[in-house]
């Protein structure tokens, strides 16, 4: 990867693989500046929600950003969604496509999964830190079998391989724009992400009973309507969207 071009004043460390990028920042936390920021073209154990594997080859975009935000414990659940608004902005300055976030924070494109975002606390000494960890499938060229009707990727959609120096110069702004406006209004991108939300209008699967996803909640939690007119908000868990992911 060639050096990226960048105003931030934080260090950025520029990898071809790791472990993890999370991994990456998290085993220096302890003394990493608060902004601190590393970019890969390929993991080696890339992490999803819930411990699950996240496929990392090369053409991909691997990207964590370590932050120190001064702010209650509670309000860090709305900054996975403060990044995949973010993740939407960069990929539309880059490659003119416009992305949607299926519910939490799974970034979109023609029904399929193109961006994965792993938001880890953790405590470094006596400072508590958080890692925005985001990975891009960006000239990814072929998936698993398992994964064909799941996942996609910006070239592919595109119809022609992508600049990820560009892109990861672009989400490393966009992240940094929307971290700084999310610590001073916590809500401030909640009307976006509302607009970009493909869940919300749409048959939901949650935990095997099926419902209809009516809006997104002040918290950003997902407001399901059941059979029976009863309402819920749900606030995790796994969630399928009828259209999205192959779920028909």
């Amino acid at each position: 990867m060639s050096a990226l071009r960048t105003a931030r004043e934080a260090p950025v460390f520029e990898e071809e693989c790791v472990d993890s990028t999370n991994l990456f920042l998290r085993r220096m936390a302890g003394e990493a500046a608060d902004g601190t920021a590393v970019v890969a073209r390929r993991q080696s154990a890339g992490r999803g929600r819930s411990g699950r594997s996240f496929l990392s080859p090369e053409g991909g975009l691997y990207l964590s950003v370590l932050r120190r935000p001064p702010v209650e414990p509670e309000r860090l659940a709305t900054l996975a969604p403060a990044a995949s608004i973010a993740v939407c902005r960069a990929v539309r300055r880059v490659c003119g496509l416009r992305c949607g976030v299926k519910w939490p924070n799974d970034v979109v494109l023609g029904g399929k999964k193109i961006c994965g975002i792993l938001v880890e606390s953790i405590l470094a000494g006596d400072r508590a830190s958080v890692i925005i960890g985001v990975g891009v499938n960006v000239n990814t060229a072929a998936f698993p079998e398992e994964l064909r009707d799941i996942a996609g990727s910006l070239a592919a959609a595109k119809g022609g391989e992508i600049g990820i120096e560009a892109l990861a110069e672009a989400l490393l702004e966009e992240l940094d724009a929307c971290y700084t406006a999310w610590l001073a209004d916590e809500g401030f991108c909640l009307r976006e992400y509302r607009r970009q939300c493909v869940t919300t209008g749409r048959e939901v699967l949650v935990g095997g009973r099926s419902g209809f996803a009516r809006a997104i909640g002040e918290d950003y939690s997902l407001l399901v309507v059941w059979p029976d007119g009863t309402e819920e908000a749900v606030r995790f868990g796994e969630v399928s969207v009828r259209g999205l992911y192959g779920y028909v």
